[in-house]
């Protein structure tokens, strides 16, 4: 597996914010967002090759009862499928975050999926522009992970009338119950993260979907290890 880093910390978004966990970051993605708030996984990837079940072995050493397998696009490496079965063997609450553009026969306790809306396309590179586009919507993996596995939908939004794409990608699933609907603001900072609060509380509210915070910004920035 392609490693960037594993540590811990507390879990920061969705459903399980604040609880201390383990994170597995892979490295290495299939799309090339805009706002990527870990560019050292996706634009300028970093990270040392590992096995996968020595990855098992160092999380069970920082003594966490989650586990969160998060990237880059976890579900790009192949190891991905006998670890997460493993850490769950081992009675570990696994999380697994992902864009829902890659299918994987992998095994967790949640599945965290943050589809990637239009306004991630980097529309300044004319290159991964296309490629992104391209690759960011499959419908297919959303459907059968809803289907599947107990789940929430993470949508960043940077501006308001993103929420409107929230709403028209939303329809198309018709099973997908709007308590599992969570906005969470484009920020790398916590004065960005208050600027949006206000409207995207609203529109979330409004609709009875849920607000994520981002509380490892919050706490310490926008940076590798948190």
């Amino acid at each position: 597996m392609w490693i960037a880093e594993v540590f811990a910390s507390i879990q920061g978004e969705g459903r399980f914010a604040g609880i201390p966990s383990a994170f597995v970051r892979t490295s290495g993605c299939n799309l090339r967002c805009r706002f990527c708030d870990t560019p050292e996984t996706s634009w300028r990837p970093r990270g040392d090759h590992r096995d996968w079940d020595a990855v098992v072995e160092e999380v069970s050493e920082l003594g966490c009862p989650h586990v969160v397998v998060t990237g880059g696009e976890p579900m790009l490496q192949p190891g991905v499928v006998p670890m997460t079965r493993a850490l769950r063997d081992r009675g570990l609450v696994v999380t697994i975050e992902t864009a829902g553009t890659v299918d994987a026969n992998v095994s967790a306790d949640l599945m965290s999926v943050s589809p990637k809306l239009a306004n991630s396309t980097p529309v300044d590179d004319p290159v991964w522009s296309v490629r992104h586009e391209a690759a960011r919507d499959s419908a297919g993996v959303i459907q059968r992970w809803i289907e599947n596995f107990d789940y929430q939908l993470k949508f960043v939004v940077d501006q308001s009338h993103d929420v409107a794409d929230v709403e028209r990608y939303i329809e198309r699933f018709p099973a997908v119950d709007p308590g599992r609907v969570w906005l969470m603001p484009q920020a790398v900072t916590s004065e960005q993260i208050a600027e949006r609060a206000g409207w995207i509380r609203e529109a979330a509210e409004s609709r009875g979907w849920r607000v994520s915070p981002r509380l490892h910004i919050e706490l310490w920035g926008n940076r590798p290890g948190t």
